[in-house]
């Protein structure tokens, strides 16, 4: 999708990072669990942030925001528990704006991620996770080539009902795959 932009996530991003987790909040918890209470207290970004940086610096964890051709903030990729010694790996997580929700972001944000996890972050294999309902996002990784690979009942709970997950996975093509 044309115009929109991938960048790490840095300490000049509160203003807009602030406005995107409180406008989205309720959107966001309806469908994962709520952060903790901390974050959304005033400096609880602000660390989250700090954080952020910090785990990049380590090669712990790589945060990003997507925004749009106008520059606003329209969504989050995470890739988490960066795992080098024998399975350069990571977690994918992302999360839209409700407003921005169903115009394809999310499908170019991942597409996007997987450009830095493998060219890069020089990882070789990302994982993601979605609730067995979330068939949209389940759409999202199977258009950006992750295949399913497992299936866990009871996984997580959420305003007190427990949730299925699909496991995915997607490999950086080896050299003589890309021919």
């Amino acid at each position: 999708m044309p115009g929109l932009s991938l960048l790490a996530l840095t300490p000049d991003d509160l203003d807009d990072l602030s406005r995107f987790e409180h406008a989205n909040r309720a959107f966001f918890e309806a469908h994962v669990n709520a952060r903790p209470p901390a974050y959304y207290a005033e400096g609880g970004i602000q660390a989250a942030i700090a954080q952020a940086v910090r785990e990049a610096a380590e090669d712990q964890a790589y945060q990003f925001l997507l925004r749009d051709a106008t520059g606003v903030l329209v969504g989050r990729v995470n890739l988490t528990r960066v795992r080098r010694t024998h399975f350069h790996s990571a977690e994918l997580g992302y999360r839209i704006a409700h407003a921005a929700n169903g115009r394809g972001h999310a499908t170019e944000a991942v597409r996007l991620v997987l450009q830095q996890a493998f060219g890069c972050l020089g990882l070789r294999r990302v994982e993601a996770t979605a609730a067995i309902s979330n068939t949209a996002s389940c759409a999202v990784l199977r258009r950006n080539g992750f295949v399913q690979f497992g299936h866990s009942r009871r996984s997580f709970e959420l305003a007190g009902r427990w949730h299925g997950l699909l496991h995915f996975e997607c490999h950086a093509l080896q050299e003589k795959e890309r021919v």
